[in-house]
């Protein structure tokens, strides 16, 4: 396995594999239906205007078995520093300690890159998840109850944050 910078071109089918499969089955992500191809034109074109990663994990073959990545937290300047994360992992892989590795290399992005505040919006009945991000240096900041409604119930989300050393001058505007 090893890390590389996904690319619209040959990343995206998986990338929307990946995600599509945690919509249908999952709680990781609040949404109802699959995304279509045109929704991951729209988010590399979203990863690209504002210079944020996207990290994938693949074999040795080049198959993408997980990749990370961060977003814009809120549309308003002074949370410019701020960004929020998630991590994905192909259901064939999960438990092989790709979801650590994935982390740990957006969390050194997102250092590299200047950013002072992460922020895991996390379903928080997802204990992998959680157990992950406090591992990892994340704490629970808050949880919105019953922000969601999925699968016919009510979902809590879980926010997690960690604070990084970032940036070393920061400035408003």
């Amino acid at each position: 396995m090893r890390l590389i910078p996904c690319t619209e071109e040959a990343h995206s089918a998986a990338i929307l594999a990946i995600l599509n499969e945690a919509i249908i089955t999952s709680t990781a992500l609040y949404d109802y239906k699959p995304r279509t191809p045109e929704n991951m034109v729209a988010w590399f074109a979203t990863k690209r205007a504002n210079g944020f990663p996207v990290i994938g994990a693949v074999d040795d073959a080049g198959k993408l078995l997980g990749f990370a990545s961060y977003g814009t937290f809120r549309a308003f300047p002074a949370y410019k520093y701020t960004v929020e994360h998630s991590v994905y992992v192909d259901s064939a892989h999960r438990g092989e300690g790709l979801g650590r590795t994935l982390m740990e290399a957006i969390i050194a992005e997102a250092i590299a890159r200047d950013v002072h505040v992460m922020v895991g919006a996390i379903d928080a009945a997802n204990a992998g998840s959680i157990a992950l991000h406090e591992r990892l240096g994340f704490e629970h900041s808050g949880t919105v109850r019953q922000a969601g409604f999925k699968f016919g119930r009510w979902l809590d989300v879980a926010f997690y944050q960690r604070i990084l050393a970032t940036p070393m001058n920061p400035v408003d505007g």
